[in-house]
């Protein structure tokens, strides 16, 4: 029951961070990119801000300046500059297609860089996921839009985002980390503005909604991804985050009145496909890992017994 109450929660995170994306791509028919993502670092900085104070937290721990953190950090600004403007520029149902692609980069960042054994099943799920991302993309082809790059971008963010998360001090709680990260969002988009053709655009009145529904199905939809996690299984519940691609799929077609190819449906197929099928062998191997260890803990206490 627990699972199931975990998968639901999952699930309308997905649809949130869906309803957040077409926010966002609302926001950029108005505002400049570089000014979408001051917006989003503003009102992240302020509810998460909010909320750390609120758990009695300082918003500045001494790991903000760690070398771990720092590189979070980073991956959190690169994946968010490069797929908001994945969204601002390229269809919704392109790049969220290949954003799901984030998880398989985790897997092989973590086989390179942390030395974690990857099986040739993983790697040829790494492998089927990557060449979905260029059925997606198409280079070389008539149909290659180089500014869908920016999604591949905010893949590699996510995943160094991901990586470092790892290695953060247990003392500095993931709410410290989002108010930190949507902090770093703020003097990057004021750097970012520098070099945009677009200046600043003062909001009207129509537009407020449209940003306070970002932030508001941002932080929620993050709420509800924290809560899925505590409540059910992660190799259970994660598998429900596709249901992303779904949604986005649903938007781009009724709201910005997309039509996605075959060839962009085959690569979101494969790279769905070998998400799951990594996260199920993930969680086989890890079972198995388990039942060694009991198994060795038990023979282990039984030896002197038998002496």
């Amino acid at each position: 029951m627990e699972n199931l109450r975990g998968a639901a929660l999952m699930t309308l995170a997905m649809l949130g961070f869906a309803v957040e994306d077409m926010f966002v791509k609302l926001l950029a028919g108005v505002f400049p990119t570089w000014q979408i993502i001051g917006i989003l670092g503003v009102g992240g900085a302020c509810v998460f801000g909010t909320l750390t104070l609120l758990r009695r937290e300082i918003l500045f721990p001494r790991a903000a300046l760690s070398r771990t953190v720092l590189v979070r950090n980073l991956g959190e600004l690169i994946g968010t500059v490069g797929f908001v403007t994945a969204i601002a520029l390229t269809p919704l149902s392109s790049a969220s297609a290949i954003l799901q692609a984030t998880p398989l980069a985790v897997t092989l960042g973590a086989a390179l860089f942390f030395h974690e054994p990857v099986g040739w099943r993983r790697w040829s799920a790494i492998l089927a996921g990557f060449v979905g991302v260029l059925l997606i993309i198409r280079p070389g082809m008539d149909a290659f839009d180089p500014l869908s790059l920016f999604a591949v971008m905010g893949v590699v963010g996510l995943a160094l985002r991901d990586l470092a998360t790892r290695n953060v001090p247990r003392a500095t709680s993931s709410f410290q980390l989002s108010f930190l990260a949507f902090m770093t969002l703020i003097p990057a988009a004021l750097l970012l503005s520098f070099y945009s053709p677009r200046g600043l655009v003062m909001p009207e009145a129509s537009h407020w909604g449209l940003i306070l529904g970002a932030v508001v199905m941002g932080v929620a939809s993050y709420y509800a991804i924290v809560a899925a996690m505590r409540i059910g299984e992660v190799s259970f519940v994660t598998p429900f985050r596709y249901s992303r691609l779904i949604f986005a799929l649903v938007i781009g077609m009724a709201v910005f009145h997309e039509t996605p190819d075959m060839p962009m449906l085959i690569g979101a197929t494969i790279i769905v496909g070998s998400g799951i099928y990594t996260l199920w062998r993930e969680r086989k191997l890890r079972l198995v890992r388990q039942r060694s260890l009991s198994l060795a803990t038990t023979r282990g206490y039984e030896t002197p017994k038998s002496i």
